[in-house]
């Protein structure tokens, strides 16, 4: 059932989508079975095939039809045909909870907010690889900065930026600052929300609206999702340098210092610094081998000790012995992925060689 000429339409929820007609389906049922008259759906449609205009037209949902190359610019097109007070935005890989229009538009009644977000996790139907993503996307000390899994504990908390998998705005809010950076290649909506609070808007968190976000279910394509995150992070730093934070740095420089420990691991091995009798013990010559194996050796022990500590203190529901405990993998792979990310798009920033990626990194079936 479409809502469209139902007269106390307060919403619009936009949903950028490309070849993922199956997931797709379980956003539009879950929201049409929520449905009250109270929103419209619009799905942005940059698919290169028809399924996803079939399954449009199957459940009654408009669809518009989108050629753009970036998530910005479809998210930017289908604003442009928005005609209500509040704009939601969400993914086509997510499972949306009961009354969720509601739960984010319903504090548009204070007027202090011109947008609102929500927590996401990984569904719990999804595979153990997964959860292990979500454990270390959501993990206290290690995630740069970012807002995955951010869960303060207070009912409205003001923030900086609500990520765009799970988030209403003031529309006249998003015409104000010009809606998302034309061409924009990924962290749209970082930019988006510092446009946002630079023009003196308010923006907050509702800890307890989560939205299930499928996360990637294997160690690869979840490498490839952040080594893309961080390219596009650092793009967004070039536009906008106020979003540089030094734990964006010190990710920057993450696969460096693992080029700088693995060498001084083999030197130390190669030179007789690894001798057993110097593990426990502080006797003997500490020449450039010993302290040289040891001292990276410690680094190393100690960083693995603070991704275990992370996780087991991070916000994900995942949290278990064996997904804390896979930490040792999953973080410093998402670490050397982001950090490779930013590098590369620091050295196409310097010669002038960007690359636009599409809309979606994932594997579509």
């Amino acid at each position: 059932m479409h809502h469209d000429e139902v007269g106390d339409t307060r919403a619009t929820v936009l949903i950028p989508t490309i070849n993922n007609p199956n997931e797709l389906r379980v956003v539009l049922e879950r929201l049409l079975q929520d449905s009250d008259g109270s929103y419209d759906i619009k799905v942005i449609d940059s698919s290169s095939n028809q399924e996803t205009s079939e399954l449009c037209s199957e459940l009654g949902v408009q669809r518009i039809a989108d050629s753009s190359r970036t998530r910005a610019d479809a998210c930017n097109n289908g604003l442009s045909e928005v005609q209500t007070p509040y704009t939601l935005f969400t993914d086509d890989d997510v499972i949306p909870p009961s009354k969720w229009v509601k739960r984010l538009t319903r504090w548009f009644d204070n007027e202090n907010v011109a947008g609102v977000g929500g927590t996401n996790f990984a569904p719990d139907e999804d595979p153990w690889l997964s959860k292990c993503t979500d454990v270390a996307f959501g993990a206290r000390i290690m995630t740069a900065g970012t807002r995955y899994g951010a869960r303060p504990d207070a009912e409205l908390v003001e923030v900086t930026h609500n990520p765009g998998v799970n988030v209403a705005y003031r529309t006249e809010v998003l015409r104000e600052v010009g809606g998302f950076d034309e061409g924009a290649i990924g962290a749209e909506d970082v930019l988006l929300d510092s446009k946002i609070v630079s023009a003196g808007h308010r923006l907050f968190l509702d800890p307890s609206c989560t939205m299930p976000h499928r996360r990637r279910p294997a160690l690869i394509p979840m490498m490839k999702q952040i080594r893309n995150y961080g390219y596009v992070r650092r793009l967004a730093i070039d536009r906008e340098p106020s979003l540089r934070s030094p734990t964006h740095r010190a990710v920057q420089m993450f696969p460096l210092a693992v080029v700088i420990a693995s060498l001084a691991l083999a030197y130390g091995v190669a030179n007789g610094g690894a001798q057993w009798e110097f593990w426990f013990t502080l006797e003997g010559e500490w020449d450039a081998s010993r302290a040289s194996f040891h001292f990276s050796l410690g680094a190393i022990s100690l960083y693995l000790l603070v991704c275990v500590l992370g996780a087991a203190l991070g916000t994900s529901p995942h949290r278990s012995v064996s997904t804390v405990l896979a930490s040792c993998i999953t973080i410093p792979a998402a670490h050397l992925a982001y950090g490779w990310g930013m590098m590369k798009a620091e050295w196409g920033l310097l010669v002038g060689s960007i690359s636009i990626t599409a809309i979606d990194d994932k594997e579509r079936s």
